[in-house]
């Protein structure tokens, strides 16, 4: 828990330095109150005493009153101020680091416990970082102040505190064992309740589609009846301390009026005045120090669980990137939209067998490079290790005559138009998801942006819209078809103006006709790029310059169209599944 304090920053401490301050100050003023309530008693029961003495000494405890509501609404004010502050910084920070985490790392946490350590968990280190410093600063302060001042007054009536505070500890730390447990099951419940429930919305029209409503309903209740379960019995276990420290502060009350009445009983009539006056004082100062206990109390109901919070953050920030930036910034003259793979091998984290084995082959500048085979060969893996998203196990993957492990990220990216396997849309407009990003270049202007719509044969679409490119797009473009989607994507990459175009199984929801249209374009506007395609379907490949065929990972051939139907039987098989006898006697 104490770790998690390293990220707060200078300004956060002085604040808290400050809030220390003004908790003294109000322990001070607090602890003046007894003093002057023992000096009304006196003057009270003493004959003949002036009644502007008494009112002297009730206005400054008046003051002293004012004085600790002040200094309380100050500690209150600075706790709260260093509490959202410093659960910004954290989920900015958190934000931070998952942003600079590659595919593996990512992969170790899911989205849904990403999303709560970031929210979640910042709120419950949040709230005991307001409490703390009005609750868990203040009651030691007041405790050992108080039994300093109670200490020289009767070792009866201390006994009988310390007996108090002792059974009262006693309970916290039972419940405290007890219910840490729970805690930490219940912060990984929250965690599956969120991917059930982001699951469902995720994919709300194939529930639909499917009357698989009732089945998601049973999931998300079989979830969320497990995060209650556990939530009661932490709940009830907490619950107990309540009564229990009541039970505790009233029998103390009784304790100290026992004895004080034996001690009163058997006192001379001269000490009689001055031990009731002494009972009061010692009342006060003991119902401070208890109700410090009961304070701590609450912090204690939310230290296990924002300890488990505080440890789930940390989890996350102290995961180590695996795919550090480099230093070049360019690649070698001669060589620009070249990539290059030598002997590449790739195994994912912690599987046992390699994904790729021993691939190698050249992209040269404007050429169209395809990469084909059958579902789980290793496509979709091999472009993915030119930007980087994982590094690969052995070999090198070479962009402009530069390992890709020397390139910074920025340098590197600012090179790819990138099209992912599954078209991604923000929440925004079509401008601006056309022109989403940052290449290192001035953003695209909005003939830029019309440029590469027509390119990607999406003008049609575009312009039937009432908004045209200012026309909304929802989260995940759920407004928009999949081909439509996938032409807004292409349109993205193409808008970069980029050296290498990286398509990963980006024309699949694109019919025969547009599928053709958008490649011509592409290979007319793209002013030589190199295009690196994966694909399932022949028919989008067939013209390209080298097709690169994938077979369990190995390459089993690399040719034009017409070379590997000669001399490679899995393409072959490929062709033949695809293609009509017309079309390979043609070919």
């Amino acid at each position: 828990m104490l770790k998690i304090f390293k990220h707060l920053r200078r300004r956060e401490w002085e604040f808290m330095l400050a809030s220390v301050a003004f908790i003294v100050a109000q322990v001070w003023l607090d602890l003046k109150l007894p003093e002057y309530m023992n000096a009304i008693t006196r003057l009270v029961n003493t004959p003949g005493s002036a009644i502007a003495d008494i009112w002297r000494a009730g206005g400054k405890m008046l003051l002293c009153a004012l004085g600790s509501v002040l200094a309380a609404f100050c500690v209150g004010f600075l706790a709260a101020r260093i509490a959202a502050s410093f659960s910004r910084n954290l989920r900015g920070e958190l934000f931070d680091r998952v942003e600079s985490f590659s595919m593996a790392e990512i992969s170790q946490f899911s989205t849904a416990s990403l999303i709560t350590r970031s929210t979640n968990d910042v709120q419950q280190v949040q709230m005991i970082v307001a409490m703390g410093l009005q609750v868990i600063i203040k009651a030691p302060i007041t405790a050992v102040w108080a039994v300093t001042k109670i200490s020289t007054k009767s070792w009866q009536w201390t006994a009988a505190t310390a007996a108090a505070v002792g059974v009262m500890l006693l309970i916290i730390s039972v419940a405290v064992i007890f219910v840490l447990p729970r805690f930490k099951r219940i912060q990984v419940l929250t965690d599956n309740l969120n991917r059930v429930t982001r699951e469902n919305l995720t994919g709300v029209r194939v529930v639909r589609a499917y009357n698989a409503e009732k089945y998601q309903q049973k999931k998300f209740e079989q979830a969320s009846d497990e995060l209650t379960r556990n939530n009661l019995i932490a709940t009830r276990i907490m619950s107990v301390m309540g009564p229990g420290m009541q039970m505790i502060m009233s029998g103390m009350s009784l304790s100290i009026y026992w004895i004080g009445a034996h001690l009163i009983n058997a006192a001379a009539l001269t000490a009689k005045i001055g031990l009731f006056s002494d009972m009061v004082v010692f009342m006060n100062y003991s119902m401070q120090v208890v109700m410090s206990f009961m304070m701590l109390t609450i912090v204690f109901i939310m230290l296990p669980r924002a300890a488990v919070s505080a440890k789930r953050i940390n989890e996350v920030l102290d995961t180590r990137p695996t795919i550090l930036d480099g230093q070049a910034a360019a690649g070698k003259p001669g060589l620009v939209g070249t990539v290059e793979f030598k002997n590449v091998c790739f195994r994912y984290p912690d599987a046992t067998e390699p994904v790729l084995e021993g691939v190698s082959f050249t992209a040269n500048r404007g050429e169209v490079v395809a990469f084909i085979g059958s579902t789980g060969s290793g496509k979709s893996t091999v472009v993915n290790l030119v930007p980087r998203f994982y590094d690969a196990t052995e070999g090198e993957v070479l962009v402009d005559g530069v390992n890709v492990r020397d390139y910074s990220l920025d340098a590197l990216r600012n090179k790819l138009g990138y099209v992912p396997q599954s078209a991604v849309l923000f929440s925004g407009t079509i401008a601006s998801n056309v022109g989403y990003g940052d290449s290192g270049k001035p953003a695209p202007t909005l003939d830029e942006i019309r440029r590469a719509v027509a390119i990607a044969q999406g003008t049609e679409f575009v312009e039937k819209m009432p908004e045209k490119y200012d026309a909304p797009i929802a989260r995940g473009g759920t407004n928009v078809s999949g081909g439509q989607k996938q032409r807004l994507s292409i349109a993205r990459a193409v808008a970069r103006n980029p050296e290498i175009y990286i398509f990963d199984d980006a024309f699949s929801a694109l019919d025969y006709r547009t599928d053709r249209a958008l490649r011509s374009a592409l290979k007319r506007e793209t002013n030589g790029a190199t295009c690196l395609i994966v694909a399932q379907r022949i028919g989008t490949i067939r013209d390209a310059d080298k097709i690169v065929v994938l077979n369990e990972g190995r390459v089993a051939g690399i040719g034009t169209h017409a070379e590997l139907l000669k001399s490679c039987e899995v393409y072959r098989e490929i062709a033949h599944s695809q293609l009509s006898e017309e079309e390979l006697k043609h070919a």
